[in-house]
């Protein structure tokens, strides 16, 4: 692991606003380091999850220790970073975004946030590839993943466990609300808050239950706001169940159905703890906008994967910057374009002054 080239090109991605290149950062440094340098350490061995924990294990240690009595969240998400014109292949195809329900030509990455007491980790990511191609019932050709996502999830998770990351529950919305899922988290101590689908089977009752009385969740009359102990039609344990509502930005109405394997969280517990989850629609925010995810310059499948690594690594590098200076990852940008601005103007008064 060449950790000053990563250093160097993940702080390259915080500091440019527009088209990063191999050749842009080379001539940033003024010919110190050649572009051609720059493309090797982009194509040369793959930055994999290992060499991530590396990186981000000593801020995440410290963090735990200074805070013995926070709760950690493990909190699950993919996000899809549009290239509607590159070409097809196994890391660009067609994924189903369901934020807009419909596909989308993109890289589609599932993410693990660690988030504990304002901080947010990028633990891991997961890059959806799809290199098996087949032809569907129309004729139509498509591409498939080797691994579902779930199993996917289960294996960054896995991971967590091994590398003794201290958190206590995950969050994931309802894609990803498998009873595999559920018992395998169960199975290692920890508990999930996670969003259900409104057509998931449930029994308020332990008679309900043995009766096989399941009925769909937003047909249950479960009261609004208020967890109420209950069962899923297909998992064995006994579960907490909960209809938030909620107001969106346009006025209308919300409906959020949750379940949650821990049975003496209440209610504050349960609705803030499933809040949190939002903190990784922040980070897919500053993923894309802060850390140029979606302006690789490289078109071989080692250097891509790459690139996405060191966008990761940028957003981490942001929040320890978080921390120190209290600015978020936006206003750290908007003060680097600033002093950016400020720079170019003075070189253009100097330039026409001349």
């Amino acid at each position: 692991m060449n950790k000053d080239m990563i250093e160097l090109y993940s702080d390259y991605l915080i500091a440019s606003f527009g088209q990063t290149t191999a050749t842009g950062l080379a001539n940033l440094l003024q010919g110190s380091i050649y572009h051609d340098s720059i493309t090797r350490f982009l194509n040369s061995e793959t930055l994999t999850a290992k060499e991530q924990w590396q990186l981000i294990k000593p801020m995440l240690r410290q963090h735990e220790n200074a805070t013995p009595n926070a709760i950690g969240y493990l909190i699950f998400d993919d996000t899809i970073q549009p290239k509607p014109h590159t070409s097809v292949d196994d890391i660009n195809c067609w994924h189903y975004d369901h934020t807009q329900n419909k596909n989308v030509k993109g890289i589609n990455l599932l993410n693990c946030l660690y988030h504990r007491k304002d901080i947010n980790i990028p633990l891991s990511y997961d890059i959806i590839t799809k290199p098996n191609v087949f032809t569907d019932d129309k004729g139509k050709v498509k591409r498939k993943s080797d691994k579902t996502k779930n199993q996917r999830l289960l294996d960054m998770f896995d991971r967590a466990i091994k590398n003794q990351v201290k958190f206590d529950y995950v969050l994931a919305d309802s894609w990803f609300s498998a009873k595999a899922t559920f018992k395998h988290i169960r199975k290692a101590n920890k508990h999930f808050i996670f969003a259900l689908k409104s057509n998931r089977l449930v029994a308020l009752t332990a008679d309900d239950r043995e009766k096989g009385n399941f009925v769909r969740i937003d047909e249950s009359n479960l009261p609004d706001n208020t967890p109420v102990h209950g069962f899923l039609n297909d998992y064995h344990d006994e579960v907490l169940l909960l209809r938030r509502v909620f107001t969106n930005k346009d006025g209308s109405t919300g409906v959020l159905y949750l379940v949650c394997s821990d049975l003496q969280c209440d209610k504050d517990k349960f609705i803030n703890g499933y809040q949190k989850r939002w903190q990784v629609e922040v980070y897919h925010k500053s993923l894309k906008q802060n850390a140029n995810l979606g302006k690789s310059p490289a078109h071989s499948q080692r250097a891509r994967f790459n690139h996405m690594f060191l966008a990761t690594y940028a957003v981490f590098k942001l929040e320890c910057l978080k921390i120190k200076t209290k600015l978020n990852h936006f206003a750290l940008r908007t003060k680097l374009l600033v002093s950016a601005n400020q720079s170019a103007f003075a070189q253009l008064k100097a330039i026409s002054g001349a």
